[in-house]
């Protein structure tokens, strides 16, 4: 996916000015920039021109610049300028004004200048200044108890102008917002309401799938997605596994409909299919849809073996039923396939399992050495039982540590010796 490896995944190579680490919507590769144009065709002179987010702008290159892809310049607005990247340029962008449905011809602003060193030190501390005014912004919208959701600012390049989007169900009155915001910021400020789908796509996230959401990097136009589309590929009807980062049903959901919708025209009209055997009667219970099977459960048993049959086959035996004729089953249960595991010595190692038998020999030889130690004792012990043990002075070190655990020392006590001793008279006897 990464542009980083030398070439994009969608084909094509890398367009330039990846800053997500992937190839995105704002990346036009220009397939027509290696083609040498004719001696008599003069080179378009409007330049697509990319700014914060998914906003694009074209405009006329009349100084007749030498730009080129990903060149960050100076653009004209309508109080002010702004400081963008070329996306586009040349045939190319012929391209993207008809997909737009713009004409050759028509008005477009002009590009000023390359932007130099402090054009660009202007545009690094305007993104700097979005995160502190967003907060702000977010907490003055509270104040006046407004309910909204800011979501992103965007700077203009001369920071004369601020342009906030926002999420809401219904219409807001932000007229004291506006001016709460224009006294604290000294800016002139415009509100743009945005979409959830639009609002995901400016800030973009991680999806389920564990990629950049499409909305984010590639996708540019939203359908409309219906629960249906789920029905249809016979996902659970789960919120919480249906809803993306907007919190509308997912875009995905569209994008292999049209293949289930085209399998589904093989299957039976009706939902509750039921088949006649000689054996007893069976129910539709189950739908795989792209291996084209049909599980049906036994309604004569309870918690009978589930059996899958082709559409086909179904079919006929619809038709037999329709006919009073009830068939015999024909269904051969599939045999489990046993995938043996062999170690393939590829790179030259040793055997899986060496390590296992290094364990076992180890762990023979510590129980041996029990039994001896263990034997010798018992027998010491009986051989002289009321003899008393010495005290065996205790090792300095590690000495002791690094010893088995069947030849460490034990401190036996000596037997009590309750005989009273002769001199004693009978009443201080212990």
């Amino acid at each position: 996916m990464g542009c980083g490896s030398g070439g994009c995944s969608t084909g094509g190579g890398c367009s330039g000015g990846c800053s997500t680490g992937g190839c995105n919507k704002l990346n036009t590769y220009d397939w027509l920039g290696i083609m040498e144009m004719p001696p008599y065709m003069k080179p378009f002179d409007v330049v697509e021109v990319r700014f914060k987010g998914t906003r694009k702008e074209f405009y006329r290159n009349t100084q007749q610049l030498d730009i080129t892809l990903n060149d960050t310049v100076v653009v004209e607005m309508e109080n002010g300028y702004d400081i963008g990247k070329v996306a586009t340029k040349g045939e190319m962008c012929k391209l993207q004004l008809r997909k737009a449905g713009l004409q050759e011809d028509g008005q477009f602003r002009k590009i000023m200048r390359r932007a130099s060193d402090a054009d660009l030190a202007r545009l690094k501390e305007n993104q700097e200044l979005e995160v502190p005014t967003m907060y702000k912004a977010r907490s003055i919208a509270m104040e006046l108890g407004l309910s909204m959701k800011l979501s992103d600012v965007e700077y203009q390049g001369d920071r004369r102008k601020a342009t906030f989007y926002y999420t809401a169900e219904d219409r807001v009155d932000f007229r004291e917002l506006i001016k709460r915001l224009a006294d604290s910021f000294k800016v002139r400020v415009e509100m743009r309401q945005i979409g959830y789908r639009q609002e995901a796509g400016r800030l973009g996230a991680i999806g389920s799938c564990g990629r950049e959401l499409c909305c984010s990097t590639w996708l540019t136009d939203f359908k409309l997605v219906q629960t249906n589309a789920a029905r249809y590929q016979n996902l659970s009807l789960n919120p919480l596994k249906l809803s993306g980062q907007c919190g509308r049903l997912k875009c995905c959901l569209n994008f292999e409909l049209d293949n289930y919708l085209e399998a589904w025209k093989e299957f039976p009209e009706e939902d509750h299919v039921r088949l006649e055997f000689t054996n007893g009667a069976y129910k539709l219970v189950k739908t795989d849809i792209l291996k084209r099977l049909m599980w049906f459960m036994p309604l004569t048993e309870i918690g009978g073996e589930w059996i899958s049959l082709n559409v086909n086959k179904v079919k006929e035996y619809q038709e037999l039923n329709k006919r009073g004729e009830k068939p015999e089953l024909e269904y051969k249960r599939p045999i489990p396939k046993v995938v043996e595991l062999d170690f393939k010595n590829d790179m030259g190692t040793e055997s899986l399992t060496r390590l296992d038998e290094r364990n076992k020999k180890k762990s023979k030889n510590r129980n041996k050495n029990k039994n001896r130690n263990n034997k010798g004792e018992t027998a010491s012990t009986q051989a002289n039982p009321n003899q008393p043990v010495k005290n065996i002075p205790k090792q300095q070190g590690n000495d002791q540590r690094n010893k088995p655990r069947g030849q460490q020392p034990q401190q036996q006590r000596p037997p009590k010796n309750n005989q009273p001793k002769p001199n004693t008279p009978p009443n201080e006897r212990p």
